[in-house]
């Protein structure tokens, strides 16, 4: 029984090309590829300006255009530090990436003229599905944090 039981509590070290590889505990936010040029902020700004053009001239259609399109651009420059440091296992942003989806959802939904109880619950499960590959996503590149 002594040699089988040894047999039976031996396991095989684990593959290293399959262990996820931790990220690095650091203070410090991932870089950008464009590091110098201040690419998100300045999105962000001009994005901030067109909001404030677009609240001015709100009556019109001009006015309404660059209100979308300054909250899109505004959006941009959050999403591309979302993405970074998710994905690189600095920060946890599953619930923000799992909306991302469900929103768009709903929005194309409400735009097709789906019946109301339909959109809730197409946002709902969209919205499961997508959090659950980000979380999974940020597990595999933290090292095995669920967040941080």
């Amino acid at each position: 029984m002594g040699r089988r039981s040894r047999a039976r509590t031996r396991s095989r070290p684990p593959d290293r090309a399959s262990a996820p590889r931790p990220a690095p505990l650091t203070d410090e936010r991932p870089k950008a590829p464009w590091h110098p040029v201040p690419l998100v902020e300045l999105s962000v700004l001009v994005g901030l300006v067109l909001i404030v053009l677009g609240f001015i001239g709100l009556d019109s259609d001009r006015g309404r255009l660059l209100l979308v399109f300054g909250m899109v651009l505004a959006s941009l420059g959050g999403l591309d530090t979302t993405l970074r440091e998710h994905f690189t296992g600095f920060r946890s942003h599953s619930t923000l990436l799992g909306a991302l989806p469900a929103v768009a959802v709903a929005g194309t939904l409400f735009f097709a003229r789906v019946p109301w109880l339909i959109v809730p619950v197409a946002m709902a499960l969209t919205f499961a599905g997508a959090f659950a590959l980000a979380r999974r996503a940020f597990r595999r590149r933290s090292g095995g944090a669920s967040f941080r």
